[in-house]
């Protein structure tokens, strides 16, 4: 080094959470389809003594479960953790919560068996414990049972209109074999009643395109004559109609499930108290009505550009309304899949990777995203610039990443309102005098002499 001096790097002091031993009393389960098997931890029996483990198998049934929870409890168990092991876990923590036992799920992937050990199902039960009672394992979110219940039904919903929609694209391939070219001439299969009055008719045996184009509404796209000229040359034959039938009466089928599930979520919404709105008299209600001092939550999300009603009730069935189990907006957005992680080693930090989370929640925020595209909105605008720099698959991440934060904001202070920037937010809020000399500098390195004169105002 010679001469020169060796530049000190300052030492940076790091708090470290408490990994000692937390809790004095715990149960670890590892869970399996028929059954988990249970390993209790309690204090020495003995000054001195070492801490003792009971290990037992216990059948994945009602009756067996409540009597475990009755041990734990005689035992002054303090919390009881296990894995989210696909949906097996369900009967264990709703029988264990309900009958007063503080229960943690945890990520599989954060209480995996160390390298090099015998990996058995007791062993595995010990090993949650002993990770459990260090403080060392963090809580999954599992909404209450009444948010739970809105879950399904908004998850069922999602299912059957994707359902629905594969059960469109399917006549539309039978029609292609019976040379009737129907969807070059309509905007839509599912969506145009011009098209489905056509199809019922096809079903019922009519073949002349000349009666058939009389179906169509007069504003349909091209007029009836392009109707009547798709399907010129058509040549069903018996099983077509008889498919055709079969698609469409299947497609009622699921209209109608459809429209009884969403009966059903919208009162598994009003039956949440926490989710009502408080009129102008004062008085809480799922409806407040005009002039509400608090609108309900639904209402309150779907004021955000790009969210309507419907999807503002699967929002709050993914993140629930109670705030508090996320500390803060980037906690819920790291939840959902919506935060990259980090992924930096030395000197290298190489592109982050996108983060595991609710791909519900992930999927109806880019949903929202994509509909506050259309629109000339703060959001809109944002997702047209961002789509600019970093693409638009990017950029739809970045504007749902910011829609799930303004969400987080709604749902945390009931009172309040989403509020519109407008789209001229970034011009407005930048730096007008550093707008200027970068403007400046890109004419001077054009050669151009550049004198500004402030217009009148």
């Amino acid at each position: 080094m010679g001469n020169a001096r060796a530049r000190r790097i300052p030492a940076q002091l790091v708090e470290d959470e408490d990994y000692q031993l937390r809790h004095e009393r715990v149960a670890g389960i590892d869970i399996a389809k028929a059954k988990g098997d249970v390993c209790t931890r309690l204090p020495p029996q003995r000054d001195g003594g070492r801490r003792a483990s009971r290990v037992e198998d216990v059948p994945a049934r009602a009756r067996e479960i409540l009597d475990l929870a009755v041990r734990l409890i005689a035992d002054g168990v303090e919390l009881v953790v296990m894995e989210s092991t696909s949906d097996y876990w369900r009967i264990w923590f709703y029988l264990l919560e309900s009958a007063g036992l503080n229960v943690h799920l945890v990520n599989s992937a954060h209480a995996r068996q160390l390298a090099g050990r015998p990996k058995t199902d007791k062993l595995d039960a010990q090993w949650i414990a002993r990770l459990a009672e260090m403080g060392l394992l963090r809580p999954s979110f599992v909404p209450p049972p009444e948010i739970r219940a809105l879950r399904d039904l908004t998850r069922t919903r999602l299912q059957l209109v994707r359902d629905r929609t594969r059960e469109w694209q399917r006549p539309e391939k039978l029609l292609e074999g019976a040379l009737v070219k129907l969807s070059s001439v309509v905007s839509s299969l599912a969506r145009t009643k011009t098209a489905r009055d056509i199809l019922e008719a096809i079903a019922a045996g009519e073949r002349d395109p000349k009666a058939l184009a009389a179906l169509a509404a007069a504003h349909v796209k091209g007029g009836r004559a392009a109707i009547e000229e798709a399907l010129e040359g058509m040549m069903p034959g018996g099983h077509h109609q008889m498919l055709i039938r079969v698609h469409l009466d299947h497609i009622t089928f699921l209209d109608r499930s459809v429209s009884a599930v969403e009966d059903e979520i919208r009162a598994a919404l009003d039956a949440i108290p926490a989710a009502w709105g408080i009129g102008a008299d004062g008085v809480p209600s799922p409806d407040p009505g005009p002039g509400a001092a608090v609108l309900a939550a639904a209402a309150r999300l779907a004021e955000i550009p790009g969210v309507s009603p419907g999807l503002a009730t699967a929002i709050i069935a993914e993140t629930g309304l109670d705030m508090t189990r996320f500390p803060t907006a980037a906690h819920l957005a790291s939840w959902a899949g919506l935060a990259p992680v980090a992924r930096q080693s030395g000197p290298r930090s190489r592109k982050p990777k996108k983060g595991q989370g609710d791909h519900y929640l992930k999927g109806y925020c880019t949903q929202a995203a994509n509909g506050a595209a259309r629109t000339g909105t703060f959001l809109g605008e944002r997702l047209r610039r961002l789509s600019k720099r970093l693409g638009g698959n990017r950029a739809k991440c970045a504007v749902a990443r910011s829609i799930l934060v303004i969400i987080w904001h709604l749902l945390a202070s009931p009172e309040a309102r989403f509020t519109d920037l407008g789209p001229d937010w970034h011009a407005r809020s930048g730096d007008r005098d550093r707008k200027i000399r970068a403007h400046l500098r890109q004419l001077q390195a054009l050669g151009l002499d550049v004198t500004i004169t402030p217009t009148a105002a």
